[in-house]
């Protein structure tokens, strides 16, 4: 689905990202893993085309999107979730999720599909409420929604239990499964919360100082060399 080679990206003087080579498979769910400040956040807006790499390559479905611009990606398939969740708080819920089907024609934009209601509940009992008026879970749930709407084939998740209460962050596991399970789609977990990661992953890649150190398998996530890179 996705694959990177040899990506290298700067920062001023600074080498953020030094020779990223990795992929993401339809119907596997792959953590990206490590500490704060390692470029974990960095690779991924270099995926989404929020960031200019220095020199390498990002395929997707076969084709070199490497200096391809953010909405062209979308177009393509690719949805991202950032930290923060950055959602417009000044429109509704509503107005957030038809925000998601932008790079889709008219034809197909015409209607919520029924399916993001079954996903996240809550969000169609508050499709009249801004967003900026969303607690930070709901808040996460209606990012989530909004990028799912556009019907992508890669959605890339950042930090997605970041500051949620434990009862959303259940929620949001129960759809990453659930969009694992289906198999249609591929997905790119940046996590802290190993424990989340590790009970979704299918695959890992783990950084440390712009590199990947390790990555494999998930029944490798619990070796000692995969726990030296994550611990404070």
């Amino acid at each position: 689905m996705m694959t990177v080679e040899g990506l290298n990206q700067y920062y001023g003087g600074s080498h953020t990202l030094r020779g990223i080579s990795m992929t993401a498979e339809m119907g596997q769910c792959t953590a990206l893993l490590g500490r704060n400040g390692v470029g974990k956040t960095t690779l991924l807006r270099c995926l989404m085309g929020v960031l200019p790499v220095a020199s390498g390559s990002v395929h997707f479905e076969g084709a070199d999107i490497t200096r391809r611009s953010p909405h062209e990606r979308a177009a393509m398939g690719l949805a991202y979730v950032p930290q923060g969740r950055e959602i417009f708080a000044r429109l509704t819920v509503e107005e957030n999720i038809w925000m998601g089907m932008a790079t889709k024609p008219a034809r197909d934009a015409r209607r919520i599909k029924g399916e993001i209601f079954e996903l996240f509940p809550v969000l169609k009992e508050m499709l009249g409420r801004r967003g900026g008026d969303l607690s930070g879970g709901q808040q996460q749930q209606l990012a989530i929604a909004r990028a799912l709407v556009s019907e992508p084939k890669l959605i890339i998740l950042d930090e997605p239990t970041e500051g949620i209460q434990p009862s959303i962050i259940k929620d949001i596991e129960r759809v990453i499964r659930l969009l694992r399970e289906r198999g249609d789609i591929a997905i790119l977990l940046c996590e802290q919360y190993f424990d989340f990661a590790r009970a979704l992953a299918d695959r890992f890649v783990v950084l440390s100082r712009g590199e990947v150190v390790a990555k494999g398998a998930k029944e490798e996530m619990d070796s000692p060399e995969v726990r030296r890179h994550l611990a404070v």
